[in-house]
């Protein structure tokens, strides 16, 4: 079994009477230790379905496999169980809290672990994180007193706390000049090459997406496709290849 596999995933939006369907028909796999790219314009259910495989939501049919465990019809209890043990996410807006020093914005997940650490551990693991992405000299100083890319650096350690096995990382250059663009997606890379955590990135931006293994291009809710990006070395199989109902076209490349 794939480390994440969804099996004809529909996802509807019920607004008084009218159904809003999202995702139709959506089946896909990816490998542990997958960089993969999950790629579409606003409104093409891309922020849907990351939501359910961050299990942050759930469809409204299909299954969900994540590690070996079905969890589609898990409670919300359950599900936030799995996320704090299992998954990290990375946004966009940074969503630090503005008042807290970078030290205790990455060690605030810890309050939610199963993990028993002691406040002097906390601080030793988000200090180590903090130095990992480059940011070791700068654990006291607020959100206000970093720059956008920092901010996204201290927002990555966070997302690393609990030592999660993949890292959704949701348009994590969208309030980014492209120098900076340019390094937190080699952060990702080095992070997928060193540590074997399973990356998504959801982005629209095809540029974005090239740094990945693999794409997977979804429209109107369908998986369209799911290639091997040219020139990578795509970890896994022809098996992990995305594919929807319809039969999605897989294309290896690569070195």
């Amino acid at each position: 079994m794939q480390f994440i596999e969804l099996r004809n995933i529909y996802k509807t939006y019920h607004i008084g009477d009218i159904d809003i369907p999202v995702l139709r028909e959506v089946s896909l796999n990816v490998a542990r230790g997958e960089l993969v790219a999950l790629m579409g314009t606003s409104g093409s259910g891309k922020s849907t379905l990351m939501n359910i495989l961050g299990c942050l939501d759930r469809p409204t049919s299909g299954e969900y496999w994540l590690d070996g465990q079905e969890v589609s019809r898990r409670s919300a209890d359950e599900r936030a169980l799995l996320r704090n043990r299992t998954v990290g996410f990375v946004f966009q807006s940074f969503n630090l809290l503005p008042r807290t020093s970078a030290l205790e914005n990455v060690m605030m997940p810890l309050a939610y672990a199963r993990e028993n650490l002691s406040d002097r551990q906390a601080r030793r693991r988000s200090a180590e994180l903090l130095e990992r992405v480059g940011l070791g000299d700068r654990l006291d100083h607020l959100p206000s007193q970093l720059s956008g890319g920092q901010q996204q650096r201290v927002a990555i350690a966070r997302s690393l706390i609990n030592r999660p096995a993949i890292l959704f990382a949701d348009e994590p250059t969208g309030n980014l000049d492209s120098h900076t663009s340019e390094e937190i997606l080699q952060m990702f890379k080095q992070l997928n090459a060193e540590e074997g955590i399973t990356i998504v990135l959801v982005t629209h931006d095809a540029a974005v997406a090239r740094l990945a293994r693999r794409m997977i291009r979804i429209h109107d809710g369908v998986i369209e496709s799911g290639a091997f990006v040219p020139g990578s070395n795509p970890a896994g199989s022809q098996q992990a290849v995305s594919q929807s109902a319809a039969g999605a076209q897989a294309i290896e490349g690569g070195t």
